[in-house]
């Protein structure tokens, strides 16, 4: 199926709407909306370990009430790339940065990226599957995330002069 050109930015924009709508509603600890953000057989997997993991859109709910831990969390959403695999289904990295506040007034904050696929349902655009990457935390945090992939740099590559500690002079 041929998609137009104004679809796809159609498209995009609902996309885009649904990853920041997911930021705004675990801000906001509104668990339903982000529930409603899902397929009924989504996979999320923010870590390696079983409790970081969810299947199904209930599990997704039920998963997510960890966060209520927090006092407060604010997450921001850039640098959304969303590229079409089909009429109906897309693939997105984007990158967050979600900061949270204890209790105790200690906070954490954590950079990392999600990488999704959404698939085109009759209700319009759905997560089907998400994993979180951690491109690194401040000591606050300490929840066991994927770490993000990173090229390594060719053998025998020496950092740069500026890279250096300084010598005497």
């Amino acid at each position: 199926m041929e998609v137009s050109p104004l679809q796809r930015l159609c498209d995009r924009e609902e996309i885009s709407f649904l990853l920041n709508e997911y930021c705004r509603a675990l801000d906001a600890m509104d668990l339903d909306a982000i529930a409603a953000i899902f397929t009924e057989d989504c996979v999320v997997e923010y870590g390696p370990e079983d409790r970081l993991k969810s299947y199904g859109k209930a599990a997704i709910h039920k998963g997510l009430e960890r966060l209520w831990r927090w006092k407060r969390t604010s997450h921001h959403l850039s640098n959304i790339q969303i590229t079409f695999d089909s009429a109906d289904q897309a693939s997105a990295n984007s990158y967050i940065i979600a900061w949270h506040e204890r209790p105790d007034g200690g906070t954490a904050t954590v950079w990392g990226q999600y990488q999704d696929i959404f698939v085109r349902l009759p209700e319009g655009w759905r997560l089907a599957r998400r994993k979180q990457t951690m491109n690194g935390n401040d000591a606050g945090f300490t929840v066991n995330l994927f770490p993000s992939a990173r090229s390594q740099p060719p053998e025998g590559w020496v950092a740069p002069i500026i890279d250096r500690p300084p010598s005497n002079y």
